[in-house]
């Protein structure tokens, strides 16, 4: 098994934690991982991407193409990402924000209503759990045990105290996404 993913969207939409988060978590079940980061120098509110591949097999290379799975955040990320999904593939969107939703034949299209999910649960930080927990729900590549433990890894320890909100955010997220 070989997941190529590539998570899209602004500088402080957690884009990266998300990313590290799948990392960490294929890495707790002993598979190869890359974690491959970018980002303008804007930082917040520039654009940023991250390309995450978890196989059973070693890793040739962290740069590609296509990907299998697509998870896009905001229109720009859309314009550039939404061709780069393989055939058969998969694509998860956060509608908000979004004017030009996907329109191809060839993928699967998932919606995951994240924003309006943060708003209602209090707490717009836990918006890129919540899209994480919509991708787990349709791919499943890590166990939910390996992600908490992702969680602990990646979130800082003064913060633990927010792990149980964001083991909610994933559970609503996988509860929420929808096919289009």
């Amino acid at each position: 098994m070989t997941e190529e993913i590539i998570i899209a969207g602004f500088g402080g939409q957690g884009v990266l934690s998300m990313g590290k988060i799948l990392a960490y978590s294929g890495l707790m079940q002993g598979q190869e991982v890359t974690w491959m980061p970018s980002y303008g120098p804007e930082m917040r509110g520039g654009t940023s991407n991250v390309t995450v591949i978890v196989s059973d097999e070693r890793i040739s290379s962290p740069i590609l193409t296509q990907y299998d799975t697509v998870i896009i955040l905001n229109q720009q990320s859309m314009d550039k990402f939404e061709s780069t999904v393989k055939p058969g593939g998969i694509l998860i969107y956060d509608p908000n924000g979004i004017t030009h939703h996907p329109t191809r034949k060839d993928i699967s299209i998932y919606k995951v209503d994240a924003a309006v999910a943060a708003s209602e649960m209090g707490n717009q930080k836990i918006f890129n759990m919540i899209v994480l927990g919509g991708y787990l729900k349709v791919k499943p590549i890590v166990k939910m045990e390996n992600v908490i433990k992702g969680l602990k890894k990646s979130i800082p320890e003064r913060n633990h105290k927010l792990l149980p909100l964001n083991e909610q955010a994933i559970t609503k997220g996988m509860e929420i996404i929808e096919k289009i």
